[in-house]
């Protein structure tokens, strides 16, 4: 697939979500980087911002499967991944799929169900199947988990742990939008929804065969050493006690590939590690309770290593 194909597919996407969702074009390209890279993406922030909206309008825009999950207190582990059922007609077990099979997967307020309930996701992001009973059975390809978190309200709600953190390719917030942005989503949502009219732009095989680019994109051997220069200070700075591990280095390569196609490039540059590493590494550093008590945060150490480490010259 040539460049310009490329950019024309992404840039119809863009367009798309756009429409409905205004003034986040960061968080937007975030999330068709996660998209194409096949990683999944946590969008974190306080309720009204859009999070929904933008998970919802990223659903219409492409035609793939789509199932929205709304995590809460009473939601079971079946209800996600299936359950085993006794059918006495034909004298065996039958599987019946839970929610979490489609393309695309919109965890809706996903701290507010149980960790046990938030666990069931971690096989399906990470190995793309679920198991119930024993038996493991393959999600459709292609698999995209958007969650959204409020990260004010702590009543009723339980913090993901590391281990499902470490499953998102990306975390990001989005902002509030300015004055004029703000006056344009009441003109736009007054009435109907705009995502009510949404169509979708490309297809899955078109999907595939992006993420099938972001794949192909090149990296050279000098950005492979700056990430893993960047991770392993990290493990070392005094003032974190868990850093970045292999699995959050490797996936900062992959957003990196994915941002450069992106960018309509086939080739990765300094600028691509250094934008996303504060989206993909920081929410995978825990720093030692002395900082945390000193108001320190993991962006603000990782920002500080990303100062003290030289990139490579273009």
């Amino acid at each position: 697939m040539d460049t310009n194909t490329i950019q024309t597919m992404l840039n119809r996407i863009r367009t798309n979500i756009q429409s409905v969702v205004i003034g986040q074009d960061k968080a937007i390209d975030l999330l068709l980087i996660g998209l194409v890279s096949r990683g999944h993406v946590l969008l974190e922030d306080v309720p009204g911002i859009g999070k929904t909206t933008l998970a919802s309008a990223l659903a219409k825009t492409l035609d793939l499967s789509f199932n929205r999950i709304q995590f809460t207190p009473d939601v079971m582990p079946s209800d996600i991944t299936g359950f085993s059922m006794y059918n006495p007609k034909a004298s065996e077990f039958q599987f019946h799929e839970g929610a979490i099979m489609a393309n695309l997967i919109l965890a809706d307020e996903i701290n507010r169900s149980s960790p046990k309930t938030q666990s069931s996701l971690l096989e399906a992001m990470q190995d793309r199947q679920v198991t119930v009973d024993g038996v493991s059975y393959p999600l459709p390809n292609p698999f995209m988990v958007v969650a959204t978190q409020n990260a004010v309200e702590q009543i009723g709600t339980y913090p993901l742990p590391e281990a499902q953190l470490d499953r998102f390719m990306i975390k990001t917030h989005l902002r509030y939008p300015s004055a004029s942005e703000e006056v344009e989503i009441y003109q736009r949502h007054a009435g109907i929804s705009p995502l009510e009219s949404l169509e979708a732009q490309i297809s899955l095989d078109q999907v595939l065969q992006l993420q099938k680019e972001a794949i192909d994109v090149y990296l050279a051997p000098s950005l492979y050493d700056y990430v893993a220069r960047l991770v392993s200070k990290t493990r070392e700075n005094p003032a974190v006690s868990l850093g970045v591990s292999p699995r959050g280095a490797l996936m900062l390569v992959q957003a990196a590939k994915g941002r450069a196609l992106l960018m309509g490039r086939d080739y990765c540059l300094p600028d691509d590690i250094l934008f996303l590493a504060p989206y993909v590494l920081a929410h995978r550093m825990l720093l030692n309770s002395d900082n945390e008590l000193a108001g320190r945060t993991s962006l603000d150490v990782l920002n500080e290593i990303i100062k003290s480490t030289p990139a490579p010259k273009q």
